[in-house]
């Protein structure tokens, strides 16, 4: 019995060991509890707001819309900057020239292995896509703005990257895809493609500009020939001084246009000359050895110009030299048409008190106390729009002044005035066009009158009767209020016949040999 007993209680020794893990158990869980009160002290993933999605910066998460192609750095710039209220998206040409600039560097840096092929292939279909005026939309951020331009540049790469994930079949913001520093950006900075970008941008704006000059010059050359045999008197310091055409009048203001054009179109070479590859300040930190030369063929041949690498990147990416040429031109021009318009609004004064040579077209009425009154409307807005001018260009000369060291952070303000004064112009210049130039009339009975009975026309027997009787001719003349012609006639220093020649319109306005001797 013994035995069996003692075999028994060696059955349940085991069972006793078995119980002990679980006696340790329970003294445990307390400790394991407390480990698991720690774990909410990790922060839980943020969850987007219906109809957005989260996205990461520096400076951490930020909702943005699920409709937007921009990004987290785009919608930080809207919440910055509210100066001017005038987006990127006013200025489609410049959205193009970022287009470009994106498209070139991607094409570089596919050729140099750091992006791949299915990313190559969607960043230039989305910059296709842009350049064809689709997305603009989404080009936010305000023209003025602190950063040397980096928002606008993100703008840029964002829209760009986002785009390029739903053509390669990711949701926006899918960055890991295609991110928008790394791809869209890669070997880049801000200091290169802003200014790129830029360049590209006022390019395509001068080329608009230009059409709407031609059409403004062939308008004044129709005007010159039209008015060819209108015979007025030209002024010098609002005084009487010589006969002319009203058609010279106007083929000057032509002369003038065509010189400021010219002067145009050779600032505007310089806006194809880049400095991309320069990177930060022009060391080319973070590309590759032959991205430049790589990405400036690339361009060459997407559009098809004669785009440069500039010599110097590093004295380039602190120099807005072209910049401030090309707007110097731009207040040339300014101050020409300016002066045009004076002329305009002075050669149709009157009707009955004025000069009234030439009639402009009545636009509206012009007075809310004066009936009858019409006001030179066309030529008042033109010159308004050449003060604003003159002033952008006084605001690129002084952010310009501004660059220090290896950068000149005031680009934006430069880039927008030159933009404003762009498109300032070319819509004056139809303005002008249509609404004035091209509807003038000329009162060429009252201009032949007025110029007979000037006394400015006694210069012309200078060569004849001598300075001195011209002058007492023409005392006389003033003070009895009497024609030149009846004066010479009375005194019969010449004859009519000799006159006649002498006072004859072509050899007015011309320089002339003509055979008359006086006794």
């Amino acid at each position: 019995m013994a035995t069996k007993t003692t075999k028994k209680a060696a059955a349940k020794k085991p069972a006793a060991k078995k119980a002990a893990p679980k006696a340790a158990a329970k003294k445990t869980a307390p400790k394991a509890a407390a480990k698991t009160k720690a774990a909410p002290k990790a922060q839980a993933a943020p969850k987007a707001k219906a109809g957005y999605r989260i996205e990461h910066d520096l400076l951490g998460n930020i909702q943005v819309p699920n409709s937007a192609l921009y990004g987290v750095q785009t919608l930080r710039g809207i919440n910055n900057f509210h100066i001017s209220n005038v987006p990127m998206n006013r200025f489609p040409s410049f959205i193009v020239g970022f287009a470009y600039t994106k498209w070139g560097a991607i094409l570089a840096n596919h050729k140099l292995g750091l992006v791949t092929t299915k990313q190559k292939d969607a960043v230039v279909q989305a910059c296709k896509e842009i350049i064809a005026g689709k997305h603009h939309e989404h080009f936010i951020t305000d023209m003025i703005q602190g950063g040397a331009g980096t928002t606008m540049n993100m703008n840029a790469n964002e829209v760009i990257a986002n785009r390029a994930l739903e053509i390669m079949g990711h949701k926006r913001g899918e960055y890991k895809y295609c991110d928008s520093h790394d791809v869209i950006n890669c070997a880049q900075s801000t200091n290169d493609a802003y200014p790129t970008a830029m360049h590209f941008g006022l390019y395509f704006s001068h080329k608009e500009l230009v059409k709407a000059l031609d059409m403004l010059i062939k308008s004044m050359d129709k005007k010159a020939k039209e008015f060819k045999n209108v015979v007025k008197m030209g002024r010098t310091q609002l005084q009487d001084a010589v006969p002319m055409t009203l058609g010279q009048t106007f083929n000057g203001f032509a002369s003038g246009l065509k010189r400021e054009l010219k002067s145009l179109n050779a600032a505007a070479q310089e806006f194809l000359t880049v400095n991309m590859g320069a990177t930060a300040i022009g060391t080319g930190i973070t590309s590759q050895p032959g991205y430049s030369k790589l990405c400036v063929e690339a361009l060459k041949n997407v559009m098809k110009e004669n785009i440069k690498l500039d010599d110097d990147l590093v004295f380039v990416t602190s120099d807005n030299g072209g910049v401030v040429t090309y707007s110097s031109c731009l207040k040339r021009m300014a101050v020409r048409v300016g002066k045009i318009c004076n002329d305009l609004r002075l050669m149709a004064s009157g009707p009955r008190c004025g000069l009234h040579e030439i009639n402009l077209p009545e636009r509206q009425p012009g007075s809310s106390i004066m009936p009858g009154k019409v006001n030179p409307v066309i030529p008042e807005v033109m010159n308004q729009v050449c003060f604003r001018v003159i002033g952008n260009d006084l605001t690129v000369t002084l952010a310009a002044d501004a660059a220090q060291l290896e950068l000149n952070v005031m680009e934006p303000v430069m880039c927008y005035s030159v933009f404003e004064s762009i498109e300032l112009l070319k819509n004056g210049f139809d303005t002008l066009r249509t609404l004035c130039i091209d509807g003038i009339t000329a009162n060429a009975a009252h201009c032949k009158q007025m110029m007979e009975n000037s006394i400015g026309i006694v210069t012309a027997l200078n060569p004849y009767i001598g300075y001195d009787n011209s002058t007492e001719i023409a005392k006389e003349a003033k003070d009895k209020n009497l024609s030149v012609v009846d004066l010479v006639l009375k005194k019969k220093i010449l004859t009519k016949a000799q006159l006649d020649e002498i006072l004859a319109p072509k050899n007015l306005i011309q320089p002339v040999k003509l055979n008359i001797k006086v006794k």
